[in-house]
């Protein structure tokens, strides 16, 4: 993820409480967190989508299978 080891994880988080405080902090990560939820919310959908269409884009390729022809009916007369 991001070439980010559990070190530098560490010293980010020090810094942003260093930074932010103790009482913006958690507020920060629950933004985040919603945040990231969203995304990967949006980014599902947008698959599930882009597979529906390719789907239907499929079907709509495949070929249909003829009908069979009417049967012989004697001539009229």
């Amino acid at each position: 993820m991001f070439g980010i080891g559990f070190p530098e994880l560490i010293v980010i988080l020090l810094l942003a409480l260093v930074v932010l405080g103790p009482q913006r902090l958690p507020e920060l990560a629950r933004t985040l967190g919603r945040g990231f939820a969203m995304l990967k919310r949006a980014a599902d959908d947008a698959q599930a989508q882009v597979r529906d269409e390719l789907r239907a884009a499929e079907d709509a390729t495949e070929p249909k299978p003829a009908s069979p022809p009417p049967p012989d009916r004697p001539p009229d007369g």
